[in-house]
């Protein structure tokens, strides 16, 4: 075997020249990632508009999180709710953990120490975290961190200082992005009883209407209304008398089914999309609501009454057809009422 003896000043030259040349790929690599989120976000300039879906952000935030140097797996938790990439669910509760709220605090390095009996040498358990702060403005909306598995664990210098570029870049984004589906669901809901509203309940019932033809599903609608209830407002006034309605909400809230849709479609009249129910469970719904909304008083308008209508999907039925055969049922139960009214008060 023929050995060259090197002289040990150009051992050294070679391996200062190889280090510069590891420090100057990985900082390329983690340039790289930045430019690729950065792009990925629409530049700065577009950064918030890039998506409105957080879950399409996260993903994003994560999967460059998880291309930084020395990085085996990405957490990010929101709102105290953790999402990882590379990392079991059990995995990703052992690690979650935030930074304090410390507007000065740039990033933390955490080390995870196991029990003997728990891990081994060649354990791919995560050894180590860099964990950011997320924000936006000067509120800390969550953190992110990068993990990594080597034993012993360790980061390249450099990944902290990207893992902070991505932070900056992902808490408005993230943010933004919250907004936009708290905005488009506040956009659905009706502002006094925070019900579905009228334009809502017609489109879920155009789909609950297609999707019961389908997949050949049962499907019903409930229509409610208060009975005299315009009298009811003439006597405590309309303030009161919102009052009156935010509260047969939340009775009408309080029994129906996890799986209906309850909204408001107008004045005093409530309306509730029951999937994969009959008549009779319409029927049965309606007399719980009934029930619980004539079973207290009501402070200033007192004991109240309601009348419900209820209709089935039948084969040839829109969406329309289907809320005015309930419509129609619900003026016949008011008609019944008033009937009934006026043969007691005779």
């Amino acid at each position: 075997m023929l050995e060259i003896a090197l002289p040990a000043a150009l051992v050294v030259v070679l391996a200062v020249a190889v280090a510069v040349w590891a420090r100057a790929t990985a900082s390329a690599r983690v340039a790289a990632t930045v430019r690729d989120l950065s792009a990925g976000f629409g530049g700065p300039e577009q950064e918030l508009a890039a998506s409105l879906d957080p879950a399409e952000v996260s993903r994003r935030v994560l999967t460059a999180v998880a291309a930084l140097p020395g990085t085996d797996a990405a957490l990010l938790i929101l709102d105290g709710q953790p999402e990882a990439l590379g990392l079991s669910e059990q995995e990703a509760e052992r690690a979650a953990l935030e930074t304090p709220p410390n507007v000065n605090l740039r990033s933390m390095e955490v080390v995870y120490r196991y029990r003997l009996d728990e891990v081994g040498a060649e354990s791919r358990l995560p050894r180590a975290a860099l964990v950011v702060p997320l924000r936006s403005g000067e509120r800390t909306i969550g953190s992110l961190s990068a993990i990594t598995r080597e034993n012993p664990p360790g980061f390249p210098a450099e990944t902290a200082d990207a893992l902070e570029a991505l932070a900056i870049r992902a808490g408005p984004a993230l943010a933004n992005a919250q907004l936009f589906v708290e905005a488009s669901r506040l956009a659905e809901l009706d502002s006094l009883t925070s019900l579905g509203n009228r334009r809502v309940f017609y489109e879920l019932l155009t789909r609950e209407v297609a999707r019961s033809r389908r997949y050949g599903r049962r499907l019903a609608v409930i229509v409610l209304d208060l009975d005299d209830f315009k009298r009811i407002n003439d006597r405590i006034g309309h303030l009161a008398g919102d009052a009156v309605l935010a509260e047969v909400a939340a009775r009408l809230r309080a029994v129906v089914r996890s799986s209906d849709i309850a909204c408001r479609v107008g004045g005093d009249e409530f309306a509730v999309i029951l999937p994969e129910s009959t008549r009779g469970d319409a029927d049965h719904l309606a007399a719980r609501i009934e029930r619980a909304v004539g079973i207290e008083p009501i402070p200033k308008a007192g004991t109240l009454k309601i009348s419900a209508g209820v209709a089935e999907l039948s084969p040839d039925d829109t969406a329309s057809d289907l809320f005015e055969r309930a419509d129609e049922d619900l003026y016949r139960a008011k008609a019944a009422a008033k009937q009934e009214r006026r043969g007691s008060a005779g």
